[in-house]
């Protein structure tokens, strides 16, 4: 075909048009939705909607569906642009099913499922399904509460949830968005969660993927309901004072025949390179970052589940298998970069540009990596060198930890450095202290029965675990069921084993984690410094004999929380840490308070001695129970040493400024 019959083939393009399709190739759309699928318009004041899909290699593409007998021959699409297809019409209407039927360069016809759709037929089925939206948000204040607050000067206490297993019907059927947000939302206000963390909830066909391999990334599973009920339940949340946080997987997709695996008969939105083209572990393909167009769609599904559903985050799933060019390979498999190294330097501009823009657009969001790795600058701002995220999972500390509890307490102190290396580092980045779903499947075990000892050991030393992490910079997130200490790894098939409420250890376990959220959401000290030296101090942390730490938390009005963690079942009577005001601290919570089916040993109320100790002038001697921590805070004393004057000078002579003071400090002492 020479210049002219191109040039008169794509005459009908528009100038606007033009422009967006310059963007879209160069990865710069950041709004392809509103382009591609299909739209409701109206021509001629008929109701029309107009298909447009991306198929580069196809040699025809037609829209087949309900509304033709799913004849490929009736509605046969036009290329009015290289590789880009498109066709209007009407007598649709909401809900009817269609799919792209596109035929190869080898001659095969595929049938795929919209990209860009907004609405999919429910599993097993896969046609995508015309949907118009007619929501009215009701979350003004939420937004506008958002916009004038800083995240990281806030509280962050997240409660990540697998939405199908969570709680389901009688007969084992999901709750549908709107009947899990009834439910859960008072749940999680008497647990003061801030956030909710979904799982994946883009659609995907198979319930055993959890959600992580995706077939319609601009569409809510029709699991649940449709969009507008997706839409419902956000409200919801948001209305009731609660954020929310979506895993996002622009890691890899499945290779379903309905999903974009070989979209147009060719490697469309994956790597055609097989050096990269792989996930061998998970069976999935994994996207050319390096195409604009591939750029262009996962930066335009980002926006819009923050834009059009109102999520107030993104977790960003498997972000390490997307950076590193011998992510999961064998020598052989991969080859270097241009420099020689294994970044995947297509990867780190398409992160760069992911979050420029949707920072950009949306600046009140969380962009948190799952980064298991030690990449550098993953919450650094792109124009210093960072990826540009604001958050990152604190994985190093999640398995030092875990790794930690699980011991026999007589080793603990031959692993000292697990419980104290994270503070070392913690202000590198910005980071999310996560106990999430992974660790609690695939036969390790739920977090109780990580707990090393006995039962009533394990609890006390979950109780501990819980204090100490609350403590430590960084914001939280803690799994379904882990908050009344599940027995049993986390099923997708089944509910979680709410029966176990039945039991006092179980129930007293809620009211715990009920207690210490609220705790930790009152308590600025715990989170208004998590990304500064400014807001931590160390006591000690180099009593390895005893396996005690004690560390400070500071707020920006210098409000402090003493934090002190015994992680072994000995009692510890006289135990003395340097403090920095003279006078006297008192005991804020106790992990092995009475209320809390613990002993109750330590003491509410500690003066001060005048004997210098870890740097400070002053030390107090605290009662430290087997597997304990104890937040204290400093408690003036003021009123009680002027009430103890006036009943020692009562009836004496007027005393001299002098004998005053001395009397005073004597009290005082």
């Amino acid at each position: 075909m020479n210049s002219a019959s191109i040039s008169n083939k794509f005459s009908r393009i528009s100038s606007e048009h033009k422009n967006f399709l310059n963007l879209f190739r160069s990865g710069k759309s950041h709004d392809a939705e509103k382009f591609f699928g299909a739209h409701l318009t109206y021509i001629n004041n008929e109701k029309t909607y107009c298909f447009r899909v991306w198929a580069p290699n196809a040699v025809s593409v037609s829209v087949v569906g309900d509304f033709n007998n799913w004849n490929r021959i009736s509605n046969p699409m036009k290329e009015i642009d290289n590789g880009i297809w498109e066709i209007s019409l009407t007598n649709l209407e909401q809900y009817d099913n269609y799919k792209y039927s596109i035929e190869t360069k080898k001659g095969k016809i595929v049938l795929k499922a919209d990209p860009y759709g907004t609405h999919a037929e429910t599993r097993p089925a896969t046609a995508s399904k015309i949907y118009e939206s007619s929501y009215v948000w009701n979350d003004n204040e939420w937004m506008e509460q958002k916009r004038e607050k800083s995240i990281y000067k806030s509280p962050v206490n997240m409660y990540e949830v697998h939405l199908n297993s969570w709680r389901t019907h009688e007969d084992g059927s999901f709750y549908n968005y709107v009947q899990f947000a009834e439910e859960i939302i008072p749940y999680m206000q008497s647990l003061s969660y801030t956030h909710i963390e979904f799982m994946p909830l883009s659609e995907y066909p198979f319930d055993g993927s959890w959600g992580y391999q995706v077939i319609g990334y601009f569409a809510p599973t029709s699991r649940f309901g449709t969009p507008d009920d997706f839409k419902k339940m956000v409200d919801m949340f948001h209305q009731a004072g609660i954020g929310v946080i979506l895993d996002w997987v622009p890691a890899h997709f499945p290779k379903d025949a309905a999903g974009l695996y070989e979209f147009d008969g060719t490697c469309c939105y994956e790597y055609e390179d097989v050096n990269k083209r792989e996930h061998y572990s998970w069976g999935t393909r994994v996207f050319d970052y390096g195409k604009g167009e591939v750029r262009s769609f996962l930066i335009s599904n980002a926006c819009y589940w923050i834009e059009e559903f109102h999520v107030d985050g993104l977790r960003v799933d498997a972000v390490a298998s997307m950076l590193y060019l011998d992510y999961d390979r064998r020598a052989g498999e991969w080859v270097p970069n241009v420099y020689g190294g294994h970044e995947n330097l297509e990867a780190v501009e398409f992160f760069r540009r992911l979050n420029e823009t949707v920072f950009l657009r949306n600046p009140d969001v969380l962009m948190i990596a799952e980064e298991s790795t030690a990449w550098p600058y993953v919450t650094k701002p792109t124009d210093a060198g960072g990826l540009g995220f604001n958050f990152k999972w604190n994985m190093g500390w999640m398995n030092d930890m875990l790794n930690y509890m699980s011991l026999d307490p007589i080793y603990r102190g031959f692993n000292h450095d697990k419980i104290t290396f994270s503070f070392f580092y913690c202000f590198s980045e910005n980071y999310v202290l996560p106990i999430s779903h992974d660790e609690v499947v695939h036969g390790k075990c739920s977090m109780i029965q990580k707990m090393s000892g006995t039962y009533e050991q394990k609890f006390a030393s979950y109780r501990a675990f819980l204090c100490y992490m609350m403590a430590h910079p960084g914001k939280k997130l803690l799994f379904m069921g882990q908050e009344f200490a599940q027995f049993k790894e986390w099923d997708y098939k089944t509910e979680l084993d709410w029966g176990l409420l039945e039991y006092e250890t179980h129930r007293n376990m809620l009211y715990f984690n009920q207690q210490l959220n609220k705790f930790y959401l009152e308590n600025s000290p715990l989170w208004e410094n998590d990304d500064t030296w400014e807001g931590f101090s160390w006591i000690s942390n180099d009593d390895y004999t005893q396996s005690v730490i004690a560390f400070r938390r500071i707020d920006d009005s210098s409000k402090e929380i003493v934090v002190v963690c015994n992680f072994v079942p000995v009692l510890r009577e006289d135990y003395k840490i340097g403090v920095p005001k003279r006078g006297r601290y008192r005991v804020v919570f106790n992990s092995d308070a009475k209320e809390f089916m613990g002993s109750g040993v330590a003491e509410d109320l500690v003066s001060t001695m005048n004997l210098p100790m870890h740097g400070y002038d002053y030390s107090i001697s605290l009662k430290l129970a087997p597997l304990s921590v104890l937040y204290l805070e400093y408690a003036p004393i003021k009123k009680q040493i002027n009430k103890k004057l006036s009943k020692t000078l009562k009836g004496k002579k007027k005393q001299s400024k002098k004998d005053y003071y001395k009397l005073k400090l004597e009290i005082e002492s």
